[in-house]
């Protein structure tokens, strides 16, 4: 199945990735520092005062690397974040003769997307390298903040909740604004048009319960609660944007029994009647591919999940087309469409680059040159 972008499921992400040093900076600054004093220590002629400063350079740097002294420590630091910024800055900045480096997190709608991007980057006659299946949002946000990759798809609500540490916005416009500003003024990154598709967390039956039971509505479905039982991660039933508020906007949602499931045996066990609803998100496969039903949350409590290319500023500076490439593809990606690529993927075992090219082939989308 697909993996949620999971923002609010998940603990959020810390925006600023300069606070966690790498040790082998520090190391680095330590080996400079060091090699300074030794070329510049204290000669027979030398001026008493240089002498003294370079005492004064010794005593901060090893109080700063101990963790003494708070004027020291501010110091040392001060020196590490120089060698950091002169690290950062060497490896950054995109030249128009560089590959464009796209990356995806460690799901199957992040590979397809991402293949999408590459390949319609390609079709472009741009060059690509793919950095694929890095891990959650902290390590791809990373990883594009450092220069290893040049954009991604990312989702409107994990990057409010996740790296910008927002509220929820329910509103699908109001979250895409709240981003493309956060991260223009925090980050210096661009987010890209956003396909219309939303991936919430969501709530999925059967064609057969919800028939049985009369209920198509998270409305509906808080009333008749108690005969029914759920299935869902075991943070689902215990955090505040789960159950718990579910509970607080809609009323009821008391189930005869809440069950504490793993993401791959939620729909097994929905299909084999052990549980009657499980948690889902709204673009997964199985939705389409087992035609289940996924409800409506008529009062909308989950907030929106658009994906969207988000792209290094200095990237885009240097190959301003990939904007108009990337934006082209966002518009054929819907619910349905997205569920059946989804699908094709982790039900029928098709690969991610041979469903993204059929999709960007029926589109006319590999023969653009922008």
């Amino acid at each position: 199945m697909v993996p949620a972008p999971q923002a609010s499921l998940n603990s959020p992400l810390r925006p600023d990735v300069r606070h966690g040093i790498p040790a082998i900076l520090r190391m680095m600054a330590g080996l400079l520092l060091c090699t300074a004093l030794v070329a510049c220590g204290p000669a027979a002629d030398a001026p008493a005062e240089d002498a003294g400063a370079v005492d004064d350079a010794s005593t901060i740097f090893e109080e700063g690397m101990a963790g003494d002294g708070d004027d020291a420590a501010g110091d040392a630091d001060a020196a590490v974040d120089a060698a950091v910024d002169a690290d950062e800055n060497s490896n950054v900045g995109h030249d128009a003769s560089d590959p464009i480096i796209v990356g995806s997190k460690n799901f199957t709608e992040a590979f397809i997307l991402g293949e999408m991007y590459a390949l319609a980057l390609e079709a472009a006659g741009m060059t690509v390298e793919r950095k694929f299946n890095l891990g959650g949002t902290p390590i791809a946000h990373e990883a594009l903040l450092d220069g290893d990759i040049d954009l991604y798809p990312e989702y409107t609500s994990t990057g409010l909740l996740t790296v910008l540490k927002a509220d929820p916005i329910q509103d699908r416009d109001a979250v895409y604004a709240a981003v493309r500003d956060g991260y223009a003024s925090q980050f210096d990154l661009t987010w890209l048009d956003p396909a219309p598709f939303n991936n919430p967390q969501a709530l999925a039956t059967t064609a057969e319960v919800s028939a049985e039971h009369g209920f198509t509505t998270y409305s509906e479905l808080s009333e008749i609660a108690s005969q029914l039982v759920i299935g869902g991660p075991p943070e689902f039933f215990e955090r505040e944007d789960g159950m718990p508020g579910l509970r607080g906007a809609y009323g009821g949602f008391i189930f005869k029994e809440n069950r504490q499931l793993d993401s791959g045996l939620r729909y097994p066990a929905l299909l084999e009647g052990d549980v009657d609803v499980v948690l889902a998100f709204g673009t997964d496969g199985q939705i389409s591919g087992y035609d289940l039903v996924l409800l409506e949350d008529d009062q909308a409590f989950f907030t929106p999940y658009q994906a969207a290319p988000v792209v290094r500023a200095d990237m885009l500076a240097a190959e301003p087309r990939v904007a108009a490439v990337l934006n082209q593809i966002q518009p054929t990606l819907t619910n349905a469409v997205m569920q059946a690529l989804n699908w094709a993927v982790d039900g029928e075992g098709e690969e991610p680059i041979d469903v993204a090219r059929a999709h960007l082939a029926e589109h006319d989308l590999l023969e653009v040159s922008p």
